[in-house]
């Protein structure tokens, strides 16, 4: 019997060595590469995907470990690139490099699954395991506190 993972609502065979990094199952296998390789010890965030819902770091998890559960890149977070943490990322004017911005998005989605009315704090928090190396940190917080406005407003509703 063969294993599948569910990525972005389409199942995958898992086809790999049982210890190959989901990160690199997602970037080399299925080309899906707004997920990004960053320090490849789970340490900086950047390459944050949603397993089951939550923010997982993927370079440290092994694709064996993945094997019927359900993950959100952020290629399959919203099916146009609608969601109210994208919207939120360009009002703000977040991106610089851009680098670690899909990490800090998913992040941000899993925690705000958890946490509809976040407190200044509570964003701070949660989003402290994600690293920015041009420093936008504060207009990461506005947009994740904009975005819980709007998704608590039922201004958004997610197209499958």
């Amino acid at each position: 019997m063969s294993k599948s993972i569910v990525i972005n609502a389409k199942s995958y065979a898992i086809d790999v060595p049982d210890d190959m990094p989901l990160l690199w199952f997602l970037r080399d296998k299925l080309e899906l590469t707004g997920t990004k390789f960053g320090c490849g010890m789970g340490l900086c965030g950047a390459c944050t995907v949603l397993l089951d819902g939550q923010a997982t770091r993927s370079c440290v998890m092994p694709v064996s470990a993945v094997a019927g559960k359900s993950i959100t890149t952020i290629e399959g977070l919203s099916a146009k690139g609608d969601h109210p943490l994208q919207i939120a990322w360009i009002e703000n004017k977040v991106p610089q490099c851009g680098y670690c911005q899909a990490g800090q998005i998913m992040n941000a989605a899993g925690f705000l699954a958890t946490n509809k009315t976040p407190s200044s704090d509570d964003i701070d928090n949660a989003m402290q395991g994600n690293i920015c190396r041009c420093g936008t940190y504060q207009r990461i917080k506005q947009a994740v506190a904009d975005a819980a406005i709007v998704m608590n407003e039922g201004m958004y509703k997610e197209v499958k």
